[in-house]
């Protein structure tokens, strides 16, 4: 058996592993990031609004953790969650889906003891619009004044950043020029080359369009889309409706910068340049992220703190699966991870 057939199969079994122990270790004490307490759980999940700036515009963070922040309190490790081409932050990370369960991502990392944040990038969500096409480095140049807030706010000098999709190569090209900024990252759904991607392989007959307009289509359909392009059966239909609810709020067009940059100008993050702890997470059956790319782009970090994992039963929009209990665990783990003994 080959190396890549070697490492597939005891990613897909660690990935399998005590995902019956979710409950528990989503109770527990978080390690990273310096002792820290944990969050008092019988208390409520407390949210906030924030506003940072980049130059002229106006960027929205939203904020979540079990309890108020209180005076003179132990610091709880902060977690930032870096949204993707087609979506903003609070429905990518913090969605309600009625009769569906539990979806928001913060609620699940708030109640394990972190305080999670995350932003609407440039022309998205609640975020100030311009005329650019929020291409990828837009999208560092927004993490820039984020991260630097969230910091200040909370008095640390590190943070967790987990971003998916076209997020997941934001927060990859951010920890190249910031590593200092970086505790543990987490990339998901992450793209390298886009070698094998039949969906980029389709978007790129679109080329010529990305190339000269800022803005797409994002209307009911191309939302549910989201959901089926990868084979059925991953997803529980009512989350695409859910997200159509609260996206179309911001009417039907999306910027094309993130699609021009994954069609015709990857890669975007060079793996011997991130020097920081690196999960890199991928469902089995994504359309998007082949296992050739991310295991390329694997064996190219220089950490040897680091893990590729293969979700089972999971396409490309893995924060929505219906196995989405497996990611948190794998990344609960990871952002736990004691720290190494020197040799």
């Amino acid at each position: 058996m080959d190396e890549l057939a070697i490492a597939r199969r005891t990613m897909l079994k660690s990935a399998g592993l005590g995902v019956g122990l979710m409950s528990g270790l989503l109770s527990a004490a978080p390690k990273a990031q310096a002792q820290t307490a944990a969050a008092p759980l019988s208390e409520e999940i407390w949210s906030s609004e924030y506003w940072a700036n980049k130059g002229g515009v106006r960027l929205n963070l939203w904020r979540k953790r079990v309890g108020a922040p209180k005076a003179g309190e132990p610091p709880r490790p902060v977690l930032l969650l870096v949204h993707g081409s087609s979506n903003s932050a609070r429905s990518s990370f913090d969605l309600t889906v009625p009769g569906g369960g539990e979806y928001s991502l913060m609620n699940v990392f708030a109640r394990s003891g972190f305080d999670v944040w995350t932003l609407d990038h440039e022309n998205y969500g609640y975020s100030g619009r311009t005329d650019g096409n929020s291409d990828i480095a837009s999208g560092v140049e927004d993490l820039k004044p984020a991260t630097e807030l969230i910091l200040r706010e909370t008095g640390l000098s590190k943070l967790h950043m987990c971003g998916t999709s076209s997020g997941a190569i934001r927060a990859g090209a951010y920890a190249m020029v910031q590593p200092e900024r970086i505790d543990r990252l987490v990339l998901v759904a992450f793209t390298y080359k886009g070698a094998n991607s039949p969906t980029l392989s389709r978007r790129a007959e679109q080329l010529a369009h990305y190339r000269t307009h800022n803005r797409r289509l994002r209307d009911r359909a191309m939302i549910r889309s989201i959901f089926t392009r990868d084979g059925a059966g991953q997803y529980d239909p009512r989350v695409a409706e859910a997200l159509a609810d609260f996206e179309l709020q911001f009417g039907d067009q999306i910027p094309t910068g993130t699609y021009l940059d994954m069609t015709a100008n990857l890669p975007l993050v060079d793996p011997a340049k991130l020097t920081v702890p690196v999960l890199l997470l991928r469902g089995e059956h994504d359309g998007i992220a082949s296992m050739d790319d991310l295991y390329d782009f694997y064996k190219q970090l220089p950490n040897g703190d680091k893990q590729f994992v293969v979700l089972p039963n999971v396409a490309h929009s893995v924060v929505f699966s219906k196995n989405r209990h497996m990611f948190w665990h794998m990344m609960h783990g990871f952002l736990t991870l004691p720290a190494p003994v020197a040799s």
